[in-house]
């Protein structure tokens, strides 16, 4: 299987005249999260559709009040969606009703955009759901992720009140930062749980809050994931989608000190999550203090609570210094590792593929960042060891 879980798909471009629309993902908002979660369910490879009830972006205006990565990123969905022609042709604000409403779909894309149109209906279908656009035209999805008001949805589940995914402040007193699928970077040290957004009794709906741009990738990567794989959402695998939002470079732990253009993001960013290595909290912001040197204080339970063979390893070394010999002999032993054959692989990896400043020395007390790289490189606690919906390790 490759890097990522979901692969493109390409069909022959078509108009759809039928009366129903179809897509595996519906996402309906006018907000930032609905851009943001609609994008990457396109990215992530299954076909998906975003309803809007405003006119097609304007670039130039989101420039003036958004920031910098904001405006980036609409740029790029505006580009995406002029490229994939008009999907549709936008009626006049009060359609003659005498004129049926055509719906054009270039479905060479994945991605099509229905600006402008409001609905008048959400409702179940089957395992999935159907919206109205008018008394004839309906779309049908697998999956809905709703970032708009859901006083429509609220009345056809005849429930009195959807909440939408909230983050959670980034502590180590509990496990469950391990199970986070974005963090949103706006509020500090913060993440939000896969949990958070899967809603209890509601199989195939998502939703987030309108404005919350940081959240709609993670809606974005669950809803593809669902639709993808033809399950439920409530079946969705933790790992599968925390590496997918990984391969388009989202955050998932929020280390002020570790930006994405790091060469080391990734390991940082893996093994900061399995919290062997923990960030430092100060003022609400997570530093992971990458330069700064480990010590074995921090690092003997965590790998302990990963791996059994861990356990008698430092029983039988006691408070040594974390230098790169000790690490190898304990990855080695940990991992069923020939300790001659990682030494060599170390020593030409350290600074054309890890791009480390420091010298290979064998007696150097490790940084943060160089224990992590190693650790994620011959360990892989995050790829090969599981946890539960608590973030409690599962071995």
């Amino acid at each position: 299987m490759k890097r990522l879980f979901f692969v493109f798909a390409f069909i022959i471009p078509m108009v759809i005249h039928a009366q129903t629309l179809k897509t595996d993902v519906l996402v309906i908002g006018s907000g930032d999260a609905s851009y943001s979660a609609s994008f990457q369910s396109f990215k992530s490879g299954v076909k998906t559709m975003l309803l809007t009830q405003k006119e097609q972006l304007d670039v130039k205006k989101i420039s003036e009040r958004k920031s910098k990565e904001a405006t980036a990123f609409y740029q790029l969905f505006f580009k995406r969606e002029t490229e994939n022609a008009k999907n549709l042709e936008t009626p006049k604000p009060k359609p003659d009703k005498k004129k049926p409403l055509k719906v054009t779909v270039d479905s060479t894309q994945l991605l099509n955009v229905i600006n402008g149109i409001s609905y008048t209906e959400i409702k179940r279908s089957g395992s999935g759901w159907e919206v109205k656009l008018t008394k004839d035209k309906s779309i049908k999805a697998k999956i809905l992720v709703l970032a708009d008001k859901p006083d429509q949805l609220l009345a056809a589940l005849k429930i009195t009140g959807l909440n939408p995914a909230t983050s959670n402040q980034l502590n180590y007193s509990e496990n469950l930062y391990r199970t986070t699928v974005a963090s949103v970077l706006s509020k500090g040290a913060n993440f939000l749980s896969l949990y958070s957004l899967l809603i209890p009794n509601q199989e195939n709906l998502l939703y987030i809050s309108a404005d919350q741009f940081e959240t709609g990738p993670a809606a974005g990567a669950i809803a593809a994931y669902a639709a993808f794989f033809d399950t439920k959402t409530s079946l969705s695998n933790l790992k599968r989608i925390q590496g997918e939002l990984l391969a388009y470079k989202h955050t998932l732990m929020p280390f002020e000190d570790v930006k994405a253009i790091d060469s080391n993001w990734l390991a940082i960013q893996k093994v900061g999550i399995t919290g062997i290595i923990k960030a430092e909290i100060k003022q609400n912001k997570a530093y992971f203090n990458p330069e700064k040197d480990v010590t074995y204080d921090e690092i003997k339970q965590p790998i302990k609570d990963y791996y059994y063979k861990a356990q008698i390893w430092f029983d039988d070394h006691q408070h040594i210094p974390i230098n790169l010999e000790n690490t190898i002999a304990m990855v080695c032993y940990v991992g069923n590792k020939s300790v001659e054959a990682i030494k060599t692989e170390l020593q030409k990896k350290w600074n054309k593929n890890y791009k480390f400043t420091s010298k290979y020395d064998l007696k150097k007390v490790l940084t943060r960042r160089e224990f992590a790289v190693i650790i994620n490189e011959y360990l892989k606690p995050f790829d090969d060891v599981n946890v539960d919906k608590t973030g409690g390790v599962i071995r």
